[in-house]
C-alpha cells in the first residue's frame, strides 16, 4: 500500500509578542524606586565611600593626601579618643532612658486618656520642631543658667547634692556639666520618642482591655501582659531614633558642657574643620557608625521584635 503524504501547511509570519499589561505593571515599583535608590546612592554611597577612602589617606592639606591604605589611623584614633566614645554611649544611653520614663506616660494618655484634647497635645509635642534646634539648645542655657529658678529649686530639694555625688554636676552649678549635657538631649530627641510610642499604642485593639479586665485582671497586670508588650515595636523605634542621633550630637555637649563633656562628635567636628585632619575625622566616623551598627543590632535581636513602626 502507498502512503500519501500530506504537505505541510505554510507558513506564515508570526507578529512579535507584546509585553502584557501584567507583565509591565510589574515593572512599575521598580521604576517608581528608581528615584530612591539613585537618591541613595549619590548623596549615601559615595560619600561613604570617599569617606572610606580618605581614613585610609595619609599626607597633609598643604602637600595633599594620598591613598596608601594606613589602617594603623584606625587604631590610634580609638585609643587616642575612647574617652568621648564611652562618653558618647553613656550620655545617649541616658537621654535615651529619661525619654522613654517621660515619654511613654505621655504617649500612653493620648493614645487611651486624651479624648478631645489629642490634637492639642499632639501639636505641644511637635512644636519644638518649629524652632531651630540651635535655638532651642540655646534656650537651656537660660534655663540652667546659675543663679536661676531651676538652679535654685534643685538647690532647695538637695538634688544637686545627689547629683554632685554622682559626678553629674559640680557645686551648685549645671552648666557645663554632664547633666546639662544629658538634659538637652533629652529636651531636643523627646518627640522622637513620643511619637513611635503613640502610633504603636493607638494600634492597640481596645477589645484587648476590654478582655482583660472581663478576666479581673489588675490594671498593672493588663500594662505588664498587654499593653506593653504590644507597644514593643514603638519602645524599640523610639530608642534608636533617639540613640542614634544623640550618640552622635555634638551641638548640646558644645553649648551646654564644657571640655571635660566633650563627646565624639565634637572630636570629628574639630579633626574635619579646626585641626583639618581628615584621615582621622573619617575614622571616627566609621568607628562610630560601626559601634552604633552593632549595638543596634544586638538590640533588636534582644528585644524579640523586628516589628518596627
Amino acid at each position: 500500500m502507498a502512503t500519501v503524504t500530506e504537505a505541510p501547511p505554510p507558513l506564515t509570519p508570526t507578529a512579535p509578542e507584546k509585553k502584557s499589561p501584567r507583565k509591565r505593571g510589574r515593572l512599575v515599583p521598580y521604576w517608581l524606586l528608581l528615584p530612591g535608590i539613585l537618591w541613595l546612592v549619590v548623596f549615601f554611597a559615595l560619600p561613604m565611600i570617599y569617606q572610606a577612602s580618605t581614613s585610609v589617606q595619609t599626607g597633609s592639606l598643604e602637600e595633599g593626601y594620598k591613598v596608601t591604605w594606613h589602617f594603623a589611623t584606625y587604631w590610634d584614633a580609638l585609643t587616642d579618643y575612647y574617652p568621648q566614645f564611652l562618653r558618647s554611649v553613656l550620655y545617649a544611653g541616658s537621654a535615651t532612658i529619661l525619654c522613654l520614663v517621660l515619654g511613654y506616660p505621655l504617649a500612653y494618655l493620648i493614645a487611651f486618656r486624651a479624648g478631645r484634647w489629642r490634637n492639642l497635645i499632639m501639636i505641644l509635642v511637635i512644636a519644638p520642631f518649629f524652632t531651630s534646634f540651635l535655638i532651642r539648645t540655646l534656650a537651656w542655657k537660660t534655663i540652667l543658667a546659675d543663679g536661676g529658678p531651676v538652679v535654685g529649686a534643685l538647690n532647695t530639694l538637695h538634688v544637686l547634692d545627689v547629683t554632685s555625688w554622682l559626678g553629674m554636676t559640680e557645686g551648685d552649678r549645671v552648666l557645663a556639666t554632664p547633666l546639662a549635657v544629658v538634659c538637652g538631649l533629652t529636651y531636643n530627641f523627646l518627640p522622637f520618642m513620643i511619637l513611635p510610642l503613640y502610633t504603636s499604642l493607638e494600634r492597640i485593639d481596645p477589645r484587648l482591655h476590654e478582655a482583660a479586665n472581663d478576666l479581673y485582671a489588675k490594671p498593672i497586670t493588663t500594662f505588664r501582659k498587654v499593653t506593653f508588650p504590644l507597644s514593643m515595636p514603638g519602645v524599640v523605634s523610639g530608642t534608636l531614633l533617639t540613640f542614634i542621633p544623640a550618640a552622635g550630637d555634638y551641638v548640646n555637649a558644645d553649648l551646654l558642657g564644657s571640655t571635660d563633656t566633650r563627646m565624639v562628635g565634637n572630636v570629628i567636628q574639630t579633626q574635619f574643620l579646626r585641626i583639618l585632619d581628615y584621615p582621622t575625622a573619617a575614622a571616627l566616623s566609621f568607628i562610630l557608625m560601626a559601634a552604633i551598627l552593632v549595638m543596634v543590632t544586638v538590640y533588636i535581636r534582644r528585644s524579640g521584635t523586628e516589628d518596627l513602626v
